[in-house]
């Protein structure tokens, strides 16, 4: 699956990272997980640190899938909002999600900073309104947050304009956000499992796997073979290719990072910024005074239309950017495309298929804030295969399909 269109900021900032050797004999582990990129990661790095053998699996470069192309956007809000996610569910789940997901970027941290390079910073959340229609809901969404428990302050449209410069009729700016270089802290942290004792592969992929004695049995497209008890499937935005029923849907995605500013202003460098239309415009700060801005989303996502419409969609980006903070002076640095996917609620899937029996277990990071997610979907699968609840095991799976 072709996942990306040119060559993603981190690749170029980094190069190419080390790689790991592929598979080329029989082994044996309690867990299987396939797919190398920040999910799979960190899925690996519970489960090794939960006492399991386990075994790793890509069949690209560590990191070379999505999650090169991300931009790590690292926020607890959902795309879908509690409003909306409450108004489908309930607001006790909502509220529980919120709470996981703000939870998670706070555990994140020191796992990311124990990657050196891993650019974390801490940063704040300001979602705005883009149309002044949108200001009653931007405004309920930011009470039904405070009233379950969350800090943050609601900006009328004065001091929205005197502290951030953007001419909206309100926002919400949260206290609880970051940013990281995700290609680094992927590769880093399977390369400091490879050093603790969990193999990883890449350029192996896996071809098919069938029920054995007391687990699964994988073939690979080396002839070697995979014997585990257990098989996690996070393979990014392929994974669902493994399922019948369709539970996601493909799109594509154009970002752009400026070359480094003069005289930015202060809150740009601590600040995530989005807005409440559909699809949305987003910036984050990034190294060297950079900014990285992302939107203008294809519905349908087809490679080689997405890689010719990097050029128009770039600019379109740029002038947005430029509208925003009022500049003239920002000049594209790096511009590339890739897949994303997004469920119908905004919300993940973690853990079996019906399809698939209770040995394979998916890793459906999807959305505005999977990295997040995956922080989330580490937990849960690893107390699913340790047989331990969580009170968000089901309602982050497929069963809420039912």
């Amino acid at each position: 699956m072709d996942l990306k269109s040119g060559y993603p900021y981190w690749a170029v900032k980094n190069g190419l990272l080390p790689s790991f050797p592929p598979l080329t004999r029989d082994v044996r582990c309690d867990v299987a997980v396939v797919g190398a990129g920040i999910t799979g990661a960190l899925i690996a790095r519970a489960l090794c640190e939960a006492g399991m053998d386990v075994v790793v699996l890509d069949k690209r470069d560590a990191g070379w899938g999505s999650t090169a192309a991300t931009t790590a956007l690292l926020q607890y809000e959902i795309d879908e909002g509690m409003l909306g996610i409450a108004g489908r569910y309930d607001e006790a789940h909502a509220a529980a999600v919120f709470k996981a997901c703000e939870t998670a970027v706070r555990d994140l941290e020191p796992i990311a900073r124990s990657v050196r390079g891993s650019s974390f910073h801490r940063a704040t959340s300001l979602y705005y309104a883009s149309w002044p229609w949108h200001a009653a809901r931007v405004g309920d969404e930011g009470e039904m947050r405070r009233r379950n428990g969350f800090e943050l302050d609601i900006l009328a449209r004065a001091e929205l304009k005197d502290r951030f410069g953007i001419d909206a009729s309100v926002a919400l700016l949260t206290k609880v956000a970051a940013r990281m270089d995700p290609y680094r802290v992927a590769v880093g942290l399977l390369a400091d499992l490879a050093k603790r004792g969990c193999e990883v592969f890449d350029r192996t992929s896996l071809v098919r796997w069938e029920n054995a004695s007391g687990g699964l049995r994988i073939q690979t497209d080396r002839d070697a073979t995979v014997r585990c008890r257990h098989l996690v499937l996070a393979a990014g935005y392929e994974a669902h290719a493994f399922l019948r029923q369709r539970v996601a849907h493909n799109h594509s995605t154009y970002a752009v990072v400026s070359e480094p500013l003069a005289n930015a202003p202060a809150w740009l460098d601590r600040t995530l910024v989005w807005e409440s239309r559909r699809p949305y415009l987003y910036i984050r700060p990034a190294d060297e005074n950079r900014v990285i801005i992302g939107g203008e989303d294809d519905r349908i996502d087809l490679p080689a239309r997405r890689d010719r419409a990097v050029p128009r969609k770039s600019k379109r980006l740029l002038a947005k950017l430029r509208n925003l903070l009022g500049r003239d002076d920002i000049e594209e640095g790096f511009a590339w495309a890739g897949t994303f996917a997004e469920t119908d609620d905004a919300l993940p899937f973690f853990g079996p298929h019906a399809e698939h029996g209770p040995r394979v277990h998916f890793a459906m990071a999807y959305g505005g804030n999977g990295i997040v997610y995956s922080v989330i979907g580490a937990e849960l699968i690893r107390r699913r295969i340790q047989r331990q609840a969580h009170p968000l095991m089901k309602f982050l799976s497929f069963e809420r399909l039912r």
